[in-house]
């Protein structure tokens, strides 16, 4: 079969050098290259590059070539991409309709035109009145957060710049801390990804932070008010912060409050260039993509938008999305939208790809 033109085979991930091109582990890592369609040359020289010896890693790499298990792969790789191409085709069209390459700003929207829109229609829209009337834009600050409630104890995300999975490995990077002392950490620390009050942190649910609630004025009229202690969240942090490449299973808008926020975002068509490997997390930093490592995203087109304070953003669903702080920020996010909001995915679990 002809062979697309593409970089050579990556490095394995995590793989210590093996004596033998027939370990178990380089036959895996063989037969994952070969279905990228890397060339058995580029191949080889990785192997070679690793200690293996030459021709006993181009006598692996022919022998996997009519290895039955190898075959079966290859066949349900045609079903695969015959799935991907449909999906491409429909985001080349989608990518001729209205305003595709930005993200809307507008006001006034109606629940009719919403729904149609932005949620039947699957684009993002920033809404710059939802929040005109929320005692939230005047009060929040991080003063006032240490004012109200530096006395007590939030969970925060800590320690993430030496992980580059601190997001897939949240639970790992848990810590407690006295939200006062936080505050003056971030008004001191200068930009960075170190640290982060997150959604994860659940102080929305306690009743000591009732007043951060309160402080949220008239919704629109396609969210329930009865459920916004229950679907939301609220998020505070430096500039600097930075929220990877993934996507959500539901829809829900985001506030921003204080400081600005650039968020971008890539339809859910375009997932299968995105090399989701492991839950909802994408391997693509959009700040430095490897192109060598991922050459299908090289074409995929990210829309971009920052959001100013009283501004909130729709994600509709399945949208992938990266999101960086600009400036010190609060922002707050709810999900309790009056239309279905409740959806399932099967996540790929391959955290050493």
């Amino acid at each position: 079969m002809a062979l697309r033109e593409i970089p050579p085979a990556p490095q394995p991930v995590g793989y210590q050098r093996q004596p033998r091109p027939d370990d178990a582990r380089w036959m895996q890592w063989i037969a994952e290259n070969r279905l990228r369609d890397c060339t058995a040359a580029s191949m080889t020289e990785t192997m070679v590059a690793a200690g293996l010896d030459r021709q006993a890693a181009q006598q692996a790499i022919a022998a996997m070539e009519v290895h039955p298990v190898f075959v079966a792969a290859r066949r349900h790789q045609q079903l695969q991409r015959k799935f991907a191409s449909v999906m491409a085709n429909q985001q080349r069209i989608w990518e001729m309709g209205w305003a595709y390459d930005g993200v809307e700003k507008r006001s006034h929207v109606s629940p009719a035109e919403f729904f149609e829109r932005y949620v039947v229609g699957s684009r993002p829209v920033v809404l710059t009145d939802v929040a005109r009337d929320w005692p939230a834009l005047h009060r929040w600050s991080p003063a006032d957060l240490r004012e109200r409630f530096g006395h007590l104890d939030v969970e925060i995300q800590a320690e993430r710049a030496v992980n580059p999975k601190y997001e897939q490995d949240k639970l790992k990077h848990r810590h407690n801390v006295r939200l006062g002392d936080f505050v003056d950490r971030v008004m001191a620390g200068g930009a960075t990804n170190d640290y982060y009050l997150t959604a994860n942190n659940e102080v929305l649910r306690r009743a000591e932070f009732a007043p951060l609630l309160a402080d949220i004025g008239t919704l629109p009229l396609f969210c329930d008010p009865a459920q916004l202690a229950q679907r939301s969240s609220f998020w505070f942090g430096p500039a600097g912060t930075v929220t990877p490449l993934h996507h959500d299973t539901l829809m829900l808008l985001h506030t921003q409050v204080v400081g600005r926020k650039r968020w971008r975002f890539i339809s859910p068509l375009e997932t299968p260039r995105l090399y989701n490997h492991d839950g909802v997390f994408s391997s693509i930093d959009l700040d430095r993509p490897d192109l060598a490592r991922y050459p299908a995203f090289r074409d995929v087109k990210v829309l971009e938008v920052v959001l100013e304070p009283g501004d909130t953003v729709f994600l509709p669903l399945g949208w992938w999305h990266q999101v960086a702080s600009l400036e010190i920020s609060l922002s707050f996010s709810f999900s309790n939208l009056v239309f279905p909001n409740t959806y399932s995915y099967e996540n790929p679990s391959i955290s050493d790809w």
